[in-house]
């Protein structure tokens, strides 16, 4: 088994910005403001955080000091051409911060763009439509078997080669392939609709992937979340479902020095996504019930909430990467498609342990 552990963090920062390549005409070349977020995963090395157990602390601190320039500032002093692509690269460059996978700056809750090492940016957009379903074939008393609705959301991820250019697929070019897909979806029931007759979150997925892929070559990854805590991506292939939950947790940190705060008796509000790569049921057409992954995770889950984490059988040290690890061997044999499991202690701070031959499949 190849783990992976990945570190994450976030950090916001107001700016304002004209982005000139635009078109003419287009709202974004006159001077206007966001509220960005910019976010890196990195692999990182022993030693690199002053303790064992620092390494989201450390990142979180230095993605903070690399945007702080950028804080209340008109972004074109700093970037002639300040896309959230430009953006991404600029904070990259910025980080010294070994085993840097990627960084991507967000300039709205709906869109944002993420870059590698490589120079390949992810772009994506989100977009929402509100729908009733039901599934035909789940058994006798499930309750998504009754007529119900959901606030779908839905996220198109393109993928390329950057290499030096400012921007990749625009964002009003996904908002334009999205606009007649909104209006056959949007306040509809799914059922009624060619192909949807099963409509799960992996059918929707396919049968959006199917609808934007002839449209859209740099297509790499449809989201759907059918609910706040739970969605599948699909990328022409594979099925990959996330369940989320939170708990409240007490800890101490007996790793940390001396004199260091986090020493102390303290606690998070964490953030937990599971998530579960497998083939699809062609029956129920789903690949694992949403419903079974939070069941058989509640074990787990009362061991959990409302405890101290230092009490936990065989835990050792209680920082993320090892509670993460901890939940992995406890979880490995009741969830066996687990392959990815994401631990927050704070919002967009934490921990991604990864083991599946997806690598580390995108942030939700």
């Amino acid at each position: 088994m190849n783990e992976r552990y990945y570190y994450v963090a976030t950090a916001q920062f107001e700016a304002a910005r004209r982005v000139e390549i635009l078109p003419v005409g287009h709202p974004s070349r006159r001077l206007h403001g966001h509220s960005f977020l910019a976010r890196t995963r990195a692999e990182i090395t022993d030693g690199w955080a002053p303790f064992s157990g620092g390494e989201v602390m450390a990142l979180k601190s230095a993605l903070d000091s690399c945007v702080l320039p950028l804080d209340y500032s008109d972004l074109n002093a700093q970037l002639s051409t300040p896309t959230d692509e430009n953006l991404a690269r600029w904070v990259r460059n910025g980080l010294a911060i070994p085993g840097i996978h990627s960084v991507g700056v967000q300039s709205t809750q709906h869109q944002g763009a993420d870059l590698d090492s490589n120079e390949h940016v992810h772009v994506w957009r989100r977009f929402r439509f509100e729908a009733a379903h039901q599934l035909p074939n789940v058994p006798s008393g499930h309750k998504c078997g009754r007529m119900h609705g959901h606030g779908f959301e839905v996220i198109l991820h393109a993928n390329q080669d950057l290499g030096q250019r400012d921007m990749g697929v625009d964002f009003d070019y996904l908002g334009e392939i999205w606009a007649p897909i909104q209006n056959e979806l949007n306040y509809t029931c799914l059922n009624d609709i060619p192909g949807l007759q099963n409509p799960t979150s992996e059918i929707l997925s396919s049968w959006l992937w199917n609808k934007v892929k002839p449209i859209l070559a740099e297509l790499s990854w449809v989201t759907v979340y059918e609910t706040d805590t739970a969605g599948c991506h699909y990328d022409g292939q594979h099925y990959r479902i996330w369940k989320e939950q939170k708990f409240e947790s007490a800890l101490q940190l007996v790793c940390v020095p001396e004199g260091n705060p986090r020493r102390r008796l303290h606690g998070h509000s964490y953030l937990i996504r599971l998530h579960l790569t497998s083939p699809l049921d062609e029956v129920m057409g789903w690949t694992v019930d949403y419903g079974d992954v939070k069941e058989l995770f509640k074990p787990v889950y009362r061991l959990l909430d409302h405890h101290l984490l230092n009490e936990l059988p065989d835990i050792g040290n209680t920082d993320s990467a090892s509670v993460v690890k901890w939940i992995r061997n406890h979880m490995k044999d009741q969830l066996p498609q687990l392959d990815r499991i994401d631990l927050y202690e704070t919002p967009g701070c934490g921990v991604q342990l990864c083991w599946g031959e997806q690598g580390p499949a995108l942030p939700c």
